[in-house]
């Protein structure tokens, strides 16, 4: 293999082997925890524009299988590792990652001290870099200052669907409106399986186009970028949030959630990504290990002072707003990802809750017309 090499913002440099697409790519810099599940990872558009980290030290000795992506393809910016394995054991994968990756024109490093790097960024923060398989170092750093900060980034509707598509059965009971900002194909698995039939909206349809479909709860997706800067998606939570109707937001839905109710987000230090978050729900006592991956959060402060948004779940590492839910409307979100695919499983109970929410809703809208015309009758 030939050599790549690794620069990140602050200076550091990094040399290691070239894996994937010979070239350059430059991103974000993170670090996922997850001792499973690359490829998932990998194809979460919740990475998009991220050079991602892996922190397990054998990366690619399961293969590939279509089955286990969560979108189309991979969208990572980049990608580093340790020790990486170009053959597989799994008979049922048909393709190597090795493979994967150049098939996806993805640039990658291996041969990486990943503990040193993951310290590093621990220490340091998330920060642009680049790697190249293609360039010498002395050059790195001119195309290092063309990568984008992530701050003030609006990336959702870069990776939103372009067209509308529906998932489950058309007969099924309940029909849940998504918006995509990103969205990931576990998660409709998880609303297809509890009897829902899901129409899938492009980032910036408005709140009028999608309730022309007559939808019974809302969904808002995960999704990569600044929360902040969305705001065409803040504005068209405010109006499904007018119309009263359920809704349940996920990672970046769950930011503008908070945003669509005043409360402001922030660029976190490092983040947190992985499948091993311990997270506690307030409203039961219990714990949850739990799938994150955000560089954002919400503001903790501006929860305080807003009486009509109470936390459901905190994160037990560093105490971050994990979960909230509105004090009068029938609307909640979590930040971390309740569809962990591949796991763990612990949170899969938020999709039952939304969808009783949801069936609460139709009984009480199905009652609504003959309490109406008994009002009417006995003002006569």
């Amino acid at each position: 293999m030939s050599k790549a090499y690794l620069l990140l913002q602050d200076g550091l440099l990094v040399e290691g082997t070239a894996i994937g697409k010979t070239g350059t790519t430059g991103g974000e810099i993170c670090f996922n925890t997850g001792m499973t599940g690359y490829q998932e990872i990998y194809t979460d558009p919740s990475y998009y524009g991220q050079i991602i980290v892996n922190t397990t030290p054998h990366i690619g000795n399961y293969g590939t299988l279509n089955e286990e992506q969560e979108s189309d393809r991979p969208k990572i910016s980049g990608l580093v590792v340790n020790n990486f394995s170009d053959s597989f054991s799994r008979k049922a994968s048909k393709e190597s990652l090795l493979q994967y990756l150049e098939k996806h024109n993805i640039v990658g490093i291996a041969g990486v001290d990943t503990r040193m790097l993951v310290r590093h960024i621990r220490s340091k923060g998330a920060m642009n870099a680049i790697i190249s398989s293609a360039l010498k170092p002395e050059q790195l750093k001119r195309e290092l200052a063309n990568v984008p900060d992530m701050n003030g980034l609006e990336l959702a509707s870069v990776v939103s669907t372009k067209e509308a598509y529906t998932a489950g059965d058309p007969k099924a009971s309940i029909k849940i409106a998504a918006l995509d900002l990103g969205i990931k194909k576990n998660i409709l698995r998880c609303l297809v399986a509890r009897g829902c039939y899901v129409n899938v909206f492009p980032a910036k349809t408005s709140f009028a186009e999608m309730e022309k479909w007559s939808p019974d709860g809302y969904f808002i997706s995960n999704g990569p970028g600044d929360p902040s800067v969305m705001n065409y998606a803040i504005a068209t939570v405010k109006a499904i949030l007018d119309s009263d109707k359920p809704v349940f937001g996920i990672c970046l839905g769950h930011q503008l959630l908070a945003l669509a109710c005043g409360i402001a987000t922030y660029k976190m230090h490092h983040g947190h990504r992985g499948l091993n978050h311990p997270v506690k729900n307030l409203i039961t006592g219990l714990g949850e290990m739990t799938s994150q991956n955000h560089g954002f959060a919400v503001s903790e402060t501006d929860i305080q002072k807003n009486s009509e948004v109470e936390v459901t779940h905190v994160h037990l590492n560093d105490q971050t707003i994990m979960g909230i839910r509105m004090k009068s409307k029938k609307a909640f979100s979590v930040q971390y990802h309740p569809e962990a695919s591949p796991g763990p499983h612990d949170s899969r109970y938020l999709f039952d809750e939304f969808v009783a929410m949801v069936r609460e809703s139709q009984e009480v809208v199905a009652v609504l017309p003959a309490e109406a015309v008994a009002a009417q009758a006995g003002g006569k």
